[in-house]
């Protein structure tokens, strides 16, 4: 994962949302959720109102930073994708790119293939929005100078300061 913050403007959270719309409609799933990789609810779309999505994005991510190291265990890198089944609702999890992770819910009235496929394709068209925002980011960043720096770095320890 890059350590760089990526800002994402509202017309891109509303491209992500129509993708993540039509994967419902399409996989005929009940909620999805576009997670960053520490956890952070990025956007979510479907029914998800019983859910405490705040919660579920930690998990998720908790839950693939941990198969990252059963991967490494069994001589892979990473696992791409996880699927929990429960009795009624069942979880597909996907990574998008390097930052982010998708998650669908849903139960019997679909099969695990059809979200397989609706997810991977969503997934690619995540990625390169991902990837526009990221060049667009690294065009966008402000230069520091290192005499205001210097000059941050007064200020805040005049603050600091017993």
């Amino acid at each position: 994962m890059s350590d760089d913050n990526l800002i994402i403007y509202e017309e891109e959270i509303q491209r992500i949302d129509s993708l993540l719309t039509k994967l419902l409609k399409g996989a005929e799933a009940k909620c999805a959720l576009l997670v960053d990789k520490d956890g952070h609810l990025i956007t979510r779309q479907g029914f998800t109102h019983s859910l405490d999505t705040t919660a579920l994005a930690a998990l998720l991510a908790g839950s693939f930073a941990s198969t990252k190291e059963i991967a490494r265990l069994v001589g892979e890198t990473e696992f791409s994708v996880l699927f929990h089944q429960g009795k009624k609702d069942h979880i597909h999890m996907s990574i998008v790119g390097e930052r982010s992770i998708l998650a669908v819910i849903f139960d019997d009235r679909t099969t695990i293939g059809m979200v397989r496929l609706y997810a991977r394709e969503s997934a690619d068209e995540l990625a390169k929005i991902f990837t526009t925002m990221s060049d667009r980011s690294q065009n966008e960043r402000p230069e520091v100078s290192a005499e205001f720096a210097a000059s941050a770095g007064n200020k805040l320890d005049d603050i600091f300061k017993d």
